[in-house]
């Protein structure tokens, strides 16, 4: 290899280089505090926004420090001080000197979460979704002991099917039917959970004794494996998503989505989304057309004919830069959907807004 080639290809590498280091560099908010003290109902995420442009990289903010490196060992009461290590910001646990005897006084309380878990909770344990010719096979909600048209804690239910004295079983009813905006593949049917309940006797016809109601249980229901997974404690080490996305649907049904709400997203495991994805919220820019005056006119502004240039070539029409909205953090993954919570909103958040890797665009953030 001559030697011009040799000094391309390490200028080359050298580029490449220097635009991983750049992705990677942790950019410290301006005002920023020197030091702070937890407090009661703080969370890793805000704690970190006090801090950095990008509260998500919270892991990175304090990887350096093996006191914080689980932050189950984060308590309201704790010192975080600003440090640089090898040039990069670091919170850490400063040690604390006391003048008296006394022993280390343990702080009220449990470690700090992620995320404020009281958010997203009811959706961890409500909201499934699952292929909908699967649920339509699923054991149905005959009826109940009580004459009522609903049922609620504590009443008997009949289940049509054999089931297992002793197993714990969800109802569930038939919500939305997603699929995919641009290919119209069927994405899944959500479920919802409204009761849970334990097998009391078993037969052609069980019953099932309701435990639990999140909502009124009526005939036509199904009933499905509780799934345990669900009602674990949820745990997020928040990292840069590796697809993209859009947003689906909003969980409330609602047309403008604000920080702390809770949204679908149209990938799941298949596309290799796990809990803790954090993706970057952006919507296409508007589209320019130039009319016959050679002035931009905007989407608002448009005659009949000027919609009609835009279809005809798009040499008469401009494409604006996309709009960041914000970010979520992705808390529960379905195959084809997952579910995501809301944690930087600039913009209102709507159906079809673009999910990018966040990696990729901090220079247009």
């Amino acid at each position: 290899m001559d030697t011009p080639m040799k000094r391309l290809i390490l200028l080359g590498l050298m580029i490449l280089s220097c635009s991983f280091v750049f992705a990677d560099t942790l950019t410290l908010k301006s005002g920023h505090p020197d030091s702070y003290v937890v407090k009661k109902g703080d969370t890793l995420w805000d704690i970190s926004a006090y801090f950095l442009k990008d509260p998500w990289r919270w892991p990175k903010l304090w990887g350096a420090n093996p006191q914080i490196a689980n932050p189950h060992l984060i308590y309201p009461g704790d010192r975080l001080t600003l440090v640089f290590i090898d040039g990069e910001p670091r919170l850490v646990v400063k040690p604390h000197i006391r003048k008296s005897p006394e022993g280390r006084i343990l702080p009220k309380g449990g470690a700090i979460p992620a995320i404020d878990l009281a958010l997203i909770q009811p959706y961890l344990v409500q909201n499934r979704v699952v292929d909908a010719a699967w649920f339509a096979e699923q054991p149905m909600v005959m009826g109940g002991e009580s004459d009522s048209k609903y049922h609620v804690m504590d009443n008997i239910i009949y289940i049509q099917g054999e089931l297992t004295v002793g197993d714990k079983f969800g109802v569930y009813a038939a919500g939305r039917q997603f699929t995919d905006k641009d290919s119209g593949e069927d994405l899944g049917q959500e479920v919802i959970l409204t009761a849970s309940g334990r097998v009391v006797e078993s037969g052609p016809v069980s019953k099932i004794h309701l435990l639990s109601n999140m909502k009124e249980t009526k005939a036509g229901y199904r009933v499905l494996p509780i799934d345990d997974d669900a009602l674990m404690s949820a745990y997020f080490m928040p990292a840069a998503a590796t697809t993209s996305a859009s947003v689906l649907a909003s969980e409330r049904n609602i047309r403008a989505m604000g920080k702390l709400d809770v949204v679908y997203l149209d990938r799941g495991t298949n596309d290799g989304v796990e809990p803790g994805h954090v993706f970057s919220i952006f919507r296409d820019g508007t589209e320019i057309v130039i009319d016959g005056n050679g002035q931009p006119v905007k989407p608002d502004d448009r005659s009949a004919y000027e919609d009609m240039l835009s279809a005809i070539s798009s040499d008469n029409a401009v494409k604006m830069p996309d709009i960041y909205h914000g970010k979520l953090m992705v808390f529960k993954v379905f195959d084809k959907v997952s579910l995501g919570l809301i944690l930087i909103n600039e913009k209102p958040v709507r159906v079809q807004d673009k999910l990018l890797q966040p990696d990729t665009l901090l220079q247009g953030e």
